[in-house]
């Protein structure tokens, strides 16, 4: 074979792929080709026709995997977004409950004045009830009291 002549299989090995493919672009386009000793082969124009298709297809196909891959950068970016607003939103939500939860403790929990008032108040109180304990008891003996002398005085008085 002469040099400005190649087959269907040196021409894939040298784009780097089958020869089936090759064999699609010839039928696609109709490229003229040539039977030489059972072989098919391809003039130098061919060959430049083929590569020059096979570098449309590449870039073709390049320009849909970057259109591809930028549709899921995109993606990407928005669910990074609304992760991160939702991570926003989680934080505020947990400073509302954490005071919420300062407030409730603040409500439960009396204060140091609160508490020395009701320190003071209960000492009070039971002053208070035992101060009517006392006069209770007192007016009880009163009551006993009275009641002795009264029956004293009419046994006394029985023995006048």
């Amino acid at each position: 074979m002469s040099k400005n002549v190649k087959t269907i299989k040196e021409l894939a090995d040298e784009l780097g792929t089958n020869k089936t493919r090759i064999s699609r672009i010839i039928n696609k386009n109709s490229i003229p080709t040539q039977k030489i000793k059972n072989k098919i082969v391809l003039e130098d124009n061919s060959v430049s026709l083929i590569r020059q298709y096979f570098k449309n297809e590449t870039v073709s196909i390049l320009r849909t995997e970057l259109d591809k891959a930028h549709s899921h950068i995109e993606k990407l970016s928005n669910l990074l977004d609304q992760q991160q607003r939702l991570a926003l939103q989680d934080k505020k939500l947990l400073e509302e409950y954490k005071a919420e939860i300062n407030d409730l403790k603040a409500l439960k929990m009396p204060s140091q004045d609160t508490k020395e008032e009701q320190a003071n108040s209960q000492p009070q109180e039971e002053l208070e009830t035992l101060k009517e304990q006392i006069r209770a008891l007192n007016d009880k003996i009163k009551g006993q009291e009275q009641l002795n002398n009264q029956v004293s005085k009419k046994w006394y008085q029985f023995w006048k």
